[in-house]
């Protein structure tokens, strides 16, 4: 989780050093500490200095075999991507509102706004349970690969809100985003598996358009059901955008067939609605 108390005592060489430990993970799995002066762009004093007082604040992490090294704990992580974005708009981290497989979710503050700030973690579990044997370009360290699954949510999010007014699909605003931390608007209405709505055809109906409607800007959920739609008196949003697919991807069919079963499902089983899947697929596509 993140740690604001600990945020507010970081100072500008913690960052610099920070920074000179992710550069140097582009090719190291533990950064050898003779090269962090170099790439911290600091004394080797200061980063002996710096390096203590990160390991005491659990943002970074040591190892001693087969050489003196380290590499950044997620905590590190998370600090560098919330200082990026404190100054370019971010006022305030409020609470921590969900914590999944793959992300970590707080409230903040974004230019006077209340936002969502996800933090993503992909990669993070099934990088602690692989054992990596030697010392080689590290691209596939959760960091990066955290990086990457939240850049391409902030490009959808952007993408998908891009089209017209009368073919936009209902996502989250994407505000900024730096690392692996995306500030998003926040969705309105509550969580649909956690809302009796008073009409569930209607709504299914709103959320087979937001369906359609990706569908014609060319992409798939992949991953939908009712834990990543919001729902409102004003219809449906659809959130959680990292594992999407394009309309040309291999199993495009097939993953846009699941989002609907999914959906029809849920529906199904809390309200007794009933659609045929085939029908909903073919109105989707066309």
């Amino acid at each position: 989780m993140f740690n604001s108390a600990i945020f507010k005592k970081l100072e500008k060489n913690d960052f610099r050093t920070l920074i000179g430990i992710e550069i140097g993970m582009r090719q190291h799995r533990w950064v050898p500490a003779e090269m962090l002066p170099s790439f911290s762009k600091l004394f080797a004093a200061e980063v002996r200095y710096r390096i203590d007082r990160l390991l005491g604040f659990n943002l970074v992490k040591k190892s001693v075999v087969p050489y003196d090294g380290y590499r950044i704990h997620f905590d590190g992580y998370d600090a560098l991507a919330v200082g990026a974005l404190t100054l370019r708009g971010l006022s305030a981290i409020g609470d921590n509102i969900g914590v999944g497989k793959e992300s970590v979710v707080y409230e903040g503050v974004y230019d006077g706004e209340p936002v969502i700030l996800k933090f993503h973690r992909a990669g993070y579990t099934s990088f602690k349970q692989v054992a990596r044997q030697r010392d080689t370009g590290d691209r596939n360290h959760w960091i990066f690969i955290a990086r990457r699954a939240a850049k391409r949510e902030y490009e959808a999010l952007k993408t998908l809100a891009e089209f017209s007014s009368d073919s936009a699909v209902s996502v989250p605003a994407a505000i900024d985003h730096n690392r692996h931390l995306i500030a998003m608007s926040i969705a309105p209405g509550r969580e649909l598996s956690k809302t009796a709505v008073d009409d569930p055809d209607w709504f299914l109906d709103e959320i087979i358009e937001q369906i359609r409607k990706t569908y014609s800007a060319g992409f798939i959920h992949s991953d939908l059901s009712e834990y990543n739609v919001f729902v409102s008196p004003d219809g449906a949003t659809l959130i959680d955008w990292p594992g999407y697919v394009t309309t040309t991807h291999p199993q495009a069919e097939f993953l846009l067939e699941r989002d609907v079963k999914n959906v029809l499902a849920f529906f199904n089983r809390k309200y007794g609605v009933t659609r045929d899947c085939e029908e909903v697929v073919g109105y989707v596509r066309v």
